[in-house]
């Protein structure tokens, strides 16, 4: 043979080994997650969760709602953690008001339909919530998101932080403004990064703030939450939610990801998520410490 060919060999050789070995350690489960906080962690502690279980994962996470629902019917990803209310209204169109059991049991049934199944619910309720700060004249005395309608019904002028999906759904300020029948004007929204929100209502940029109730700056940061006296928000309980084709070929998933859903409530997703956003640190090590602290590690 001669020393061209040993070379080719070798080099054809080499690049089967690796082809074997990429084959070998490819991920058996990919888990997805949206581009916030809480999605971060919940990604992140599953991704931990389930490598200590003996599982290969991918993670992907940091997609916006609609894509992250869109690459789970799809099958790009295997399972991620969804809100009940997002599933009802978005994705399934329901108008009703629901209380959480029946909304709960309603997304189970509709997305069931759909190969996708929502396991045990956990205790953690992130609805949307609108906030303010207690030193702004222009909101001062506010309690409820009636009184916030009733403001700009009279004209004035509220400079409200939304994310950018905010303004553009029913679950959102299309519904809101229905439900409490005011107009808040395209003038007055500032659609923003989910990250820029906190900042602007402190810094006295906006007045009103769209935020997840099991955010951990809200306390940190001395907010007030509006009562939402018309019931408008749905629950948003989150919940793991599995491919069934998945879950079938590993049924363990349901065990393991139950486990970690029932550890989950209001208060432990607010400390997590403030130890990240507040207190700055990584989410690979607040998700780590808690599930070591839940003994799930």
């Amino acid at each position: 043979m001669s020393i061209l060919s040993r070379i080719a060999s070798t080099i054809a050789y080499a690049l089967a080994v690796v082809m074997i070995a990429g084959t070998a350690l490819a991920a058996d489960l990919t888990v997805g997650g949206k581009d916030f906080t809480e999605q971060l962690l919940v990604a992140e502690m599953t991704k931990q969760l389930l490598e200590s279980k003996g599982h290969r994962v991918d993670k992907k996470d940091g997609m916006g709602t609609n894509i992250v629902r869109a690459a789970l019917e799809s099958g790009e990803v295997d399972l991620y953690w969804e809100y009940t209310g997002t599933s009802l209204v978005t994705f399934n169109k329901v108008t009703e008001r629901l209380d959480p059991e029946q909304t709960y049991a309603r997304v189970k049934d509709l997305d069931g339909a759909k190969g996708l199944v929502w396991l045990a619910p956990s205790n953690a309720n992130n609805t949307y919530a609108l906030a303010i700060r207690k030193d702004n004249p222009k909101t001062e005395g506010m309690t409820a998101i009636s009184e916030m309608a009733a403001a700009y019904k009279a004209g004035e002028s509220l400079l409200m932080a939304t994310t950018a999906e905010f303004p553009k759904r029913e679950d959102g300020l299309i519904g809101l403004e229905k439900a409490y029948e005011f107009k808040a004007g395209r003038r007055n929204i500032r659609p923003m990064e989910i990250g820029l929100v906190y900042p602007a209502l402190a810094g006295g940029d906006v007045d009103v703030a769209v935020v997840g109730a099991t955010d951990g700056r809200i306390a940190a940061m001395d907010l007030v939450l509006l009562k939402d006296d018309r019931n408008f928000f749905p629950n948003y309980a989150l919940v793991p939610v599995v491919r069934q084709e998945v879950l079938k070929e590993h049924p363990e998933l349901q065990g393991i990801l139950e486990a970690l859903s029932a550890r989950l409530d209001d208060t432990v997703m607010q400390r997590l998520n403030g130890e990240v956003d507040v207190e700055k640190k990584s989410v690979e090590e607040v998700a780590a410490t808690f599930l070591r602290e839940a003994g799930l590690l």
